[in-house]
């Protein structure tokens, strides 16, 4: 074998007793971290999305190493799927709302700005239809329902949910030209919530592109790999994703690789720490918010504030009594998975 392999015999006695070098050790204990990252990720996550959870676990790689070891290895995420079924069928008879966002799905704060929009679930029992409110801040699913057709009560059941949960002042909700959103229903819910109906062009993919790019993240991530016999193994399924994994945990490229409920939080406590700055009077001296406290800061008990008026910025309760009208049916879908 050592002539075959044109070496001496003391080097490839001298290679198979060699202990491995720290670079191949190093690579392993890496490769280690990425296979356990992508399984929990359930064999979704590709190169960019491992290394920022990698850096949250104060793993330091390059891209180019993480990908060579997921190459090695065989290690790929996810693709998006094609083809499509019509879901968006305009009702010539309606009158649509005007077009708010121009394609500009910015926001400086949650509750400014959702977008929403329908997709279709293949099971052996049919489709089943799924309608989602999105926030545009930080990409949190808010609200969603399902239903076996296409009905403006989905929709509207939908936005009932992203209502319940958010409890907007006023809020911009962009969609489709489908018949569902611009039907005499759901007109008359956003009327008597304060929400700002919008919608994009018929037949425009990139005037809704961000509620279409939740459902190409759903479609590729759980629906194209998963089979269902009945609509129930869909709604469960859709539910736990949606609420145990895409926003609690679910890493965002435009959001700097962290999820919707951690950007919220990061969000929550920047207006919290910005509220309790320092502000400076007239004469120049500085001032609290409030008065000041027997206790320095670092002896203060954790969860407390200095200021006794500091309340949760996330979700606030607006003034007028709308949100509890008790003919808001909220969702049947939560009902639906209760009842599972």
């Amino acid at each position: 074998m050592c002539k075959h392999l044109k070496v001496s015999t003391s080097g490839y006695y001298d290679w198979s007793g060699r202990a491995p070098s720290a670079c191949s050790t190093a690579n392993a204990q890496l490769l280690g971290k990425i296979e356990a990252i992508h399984a929990m990720s359930d064999a979704t996550y590709g190169m960019p999305r491992i290394r920022a959870e990698l850096a949250d676990q104060g793993v330091v790689a390059s891209r180019k190493r993480i990908a060579s070891l997921m190459r090695t290895a065989h290690i790929i995420g996810v693709s998006r799927r094609r083809g499509y079924v019509v879901t968006t069928t305009p009702d010539k008879r309606q009158r649509n709302a005007p077009d708010l966002v121009k394609r500009q799905f910015v926001a400086t704060d949650i509750n400014q700005l959702w977008v929403a929009d329908m997709t279709y679930v293949p099971t052996w029992a049919g489709f089943l239809y799924l309608a989602v409110v999105t926030d545009v801040y930080s990409r949190k699913v808010v609200g969603w329902a399902f239903g076996a057709h296409m009905t403006a009560d989905l929709v509207v059941a939908a936005l009932n949910m992203a209502l319940f949960t958010r409890k907007p002042e006023s809020v911009i909700h962009h969609s489709d030209q489908g018949s569902q959103y611009t039907s005499v229903e759901f007109g008359k819910r956003c009327k008597a919530m304060n929400v700002r109906p919008s919608m994009g062009t018929v037949g425009d993919a990139y005037d809704n592109a961000m509620a279409e790019s939740f459902f190409a993240t759903l479609e590729c991530e759980l629906i194209d790999r998963r089979v269902w016999k009945t609509h129930t193994e869909a709604r469960l399924a859709i539910f736990t994703w949606i609420e145990s994994w895409y926003n609690p945990h679910r890493r965002h490229s435009s959001i700097g690789y962290l999820s919707p409920i951690n950007f919220e939080r990061q969000h929550a406590q920047r207006q919290k720490d910005t509220a309790h700055q320092p502000q400076l009077e007239q004469n120049g001296l500085p001032t609290g918010c409030c008065a000041p406290v027997d206790k320095p800061p670092h002896v203060r008990r954790e969860g407390t504030s200095a200021c006794p008026q500091a309340s949760p910025v996330d979700n606030p309760v607006p003034a007028h009594s709308n949100y509890h009208d008790p003919n808001v049916n909220l969702v049947e879908n939560i009902s639906e998975v209760k009842n599972l």
